[in-house]
């Protein structure tokens, strides 16, 4: 594998754009905040399952939106994950969704996205990150969320 730069650091070439904190989730959809995805070339979605309750499901997909606020909002097309489930001993898994720009409907002016979890059934731990990659402008941390609280160098 190779690395464009070895000197920049990991921080400097990816950001958390969006978070879902880990939490005990109630049987429902929980999504992070719109990200513009003007920003970065490509994300990457983690979805984090913990101790699931009994029966439960975690489903997650990206949306995509044409502003901040959600106007328009539909699926981005092929990012659903394979459900998870407590009868699926998928307790304490993790899937990862990747996202670029060209998968967005650029043609009708999507340009926000933001991930979708919902929690079927039972109450469950859950949470999930949204990275950046591959910035447009600057080192990705000048993208970082408001939640990131430190970056350790």
């Amino acid at each position: 594998m190779s690395i464009s730069n070895a000197n920049l650091k990991p921080s400097a070439q990816a950001a958390i754009v969006g978070a879902i904190d880990p939490d005990v989730t109630t049987a429902s959809t929980v999504t992070t905040g719109w990200i513009d995805a003007s920003e970065f070339k490509a994300f990457m979605g983690v979805v984090m399952a913990g101790t699931l309750g009994t029966s439960a499901t975690v489903d997650a997909k990206f949306e995509q939106a044409t502003d901040s606020s959600g106007t328009g909002a539909k699926d981005v097309s092929g990012t659903d994950i394979t459900q998870l489930t407590q009868a699926g001993t998928d307790s304490d898994k993790q899937a990862v969704i990747n996202v670029t720009q060209e998968d967005l409907d650029i043609a009708n002016s999507f340009t926000h996205i933001r991930l979708s979890v919902t929690v079927g059934t039972a109450t469950s731990d859950a949470g999930a990150l949204v990275l950046g990659f591959y910035p447009s402008y600057g080192p990705a941390s000048d993208n970082d969320a408001s939640t990131v609280d430190e970056i350790v160098n």
